[in-house]
């Protein structure tokens, strides 16, 4: 390839009016071509990766891009929680902006909508605010998709792009690498960040900027449902005098099978409510659920009654607990205990 300096003298002589108003432009968008061409398929030696969020899904998703050799810098707002990934080769970033002057591609997974809108487009210390022209923000946290269509309008506004790209899988599934994840986006960018993606699961492409975020939130009204049928069938053969644990191995090959029974239902007979993904953030995720539901002019009753239930186990003070824990409520209800 020519160098970028003759290319713009070139360019200079055809168009030598608009010289002025033009070079700037001109050079970004040859940078840009030129960076594409050179850099080819995203890998270790020429793709610098940033991280924000480093809980109970992003410490894994992290670990196997560090294993798979990518220079990664982290952010957490809690820094205990981000010294395991640290100990493993990774850099500490003060900011999101400063993570973000240090990376090409700029991950996020953390709680609310208010928490991204935080640590992407802040002006100040937000990571699109520290982005340089071509860098692609990658938001995988649960949220809203008008929210996606924003961040996805302020990035193009910088000359950057952004994908939404929640993940569904639960701990163990970020563990394995075994995530289901829902990109939502420019499709070309998308397949040129597989190389990632693969990494930490399957990518689905769902479509432009939201749908992702639109996918996410179909899966988890599924995920709902399944779960109030999960526990209240492990309810009843409870209460039939049905050994347990017997009841969900023989369901678990029938139709009655389920990711959830299979991630789920031995925690709940051990009493293992340790989150997999917190209860305050499923309640979460169904508000933005109903909340869209209501736009659409949908009802959806047993969306509506996952949420009550959930929520009244973060009124009972449990809302730091796995999904889980949705055993815990209908317990309360049946005055029942499966004991452990």
């Amino acid at each position: 390839m020519r160098s970028l300096s003759y290319l713009l003298g070139s360019l200079s002589r055809y168009f030598p009016h608009s010289q002025s108003s033009s070079t700037p432009h001109l050079t970004f968008l040859l940078r840009s071509m030129a960076t594409s061409t050179a850099a080819g398929p995203i890998n270790p030696s020429n793709t610098r990766l940033g991280w924000i969020g480093t809980g109970v899904m992003g410490r894994s998703m992290c670990a196997h891009l560090i294993n798979a050799g990518y220079s990664l810098t982290v952010f957490n707002r809690t820094l205990s929680k981000a010294q395991h990934l640290v100990d493993m080769g990774a850099r500490l970033a003060q900011t999101p902006h400063d993570l973000a002057a240090q990376s090409d591609v700029v991950f996020s997974i953390v709680g609310y909508p208010s928490d991204v809108l935080q640590v992407l487009l802040d002006p100040v210390n937000g990571a699109l605010s520290g982005l340089r022209p071509g860098g692609i923000l990658v938001d995988m946290t649960t949220s809203e998709p008008s929210l996606a269509v924003e961040i996805s309008t302020a990035a193009s506004s910088k000359n950057c792009s952004s994908i939404d790209a929640p993940v569904s899988g639960g701990d163990r599934g970020a563990k394995n690498g075994t995530l289901a994840i829902f990109a939502g986006g420019d499709e070309a960018i998308v397949n040129r960040l597989n190389p990632i993606f693969t990494l930490m699961g399957k990518v689905n492409y769902m479509g432009p900027s939201g749908k992702g975020q639109f996918a996410k939130l179909a899966n988890q009204i599924t995920i709902a449902s399944t779960m109030v049928g999960l526990v209240e069938g492990i309810i009843y053969a409870h209460k039939a005098g049905l050994n347990v644990a017997s009841f969900l191995d023989a369901i678990s090959t029938g139709a009655a099978g389920s990711k959830s029974l299979d991630l789920y239902g031995s925690r709940i007979l051990k009493r293992d409510f340790d989150p997999g993904f917190f209860v305050n953030h499923f309640v979460k995720d169904l508000g933005i659920c109903l909340k869209e539901c209501q736009n659409m002019g949908l009802a959806l009753p047993g969306l509506a009654l996952a949420q009550q239930l959930y929520l009244s186990l973060k009124a009972h003070g449990e809302g730091n607990l796995g999904t889980q824990a949705l055993i815990l409520a209908l317990e309360r209800l049946n005055n029942a205990t499966l004991g452990s």
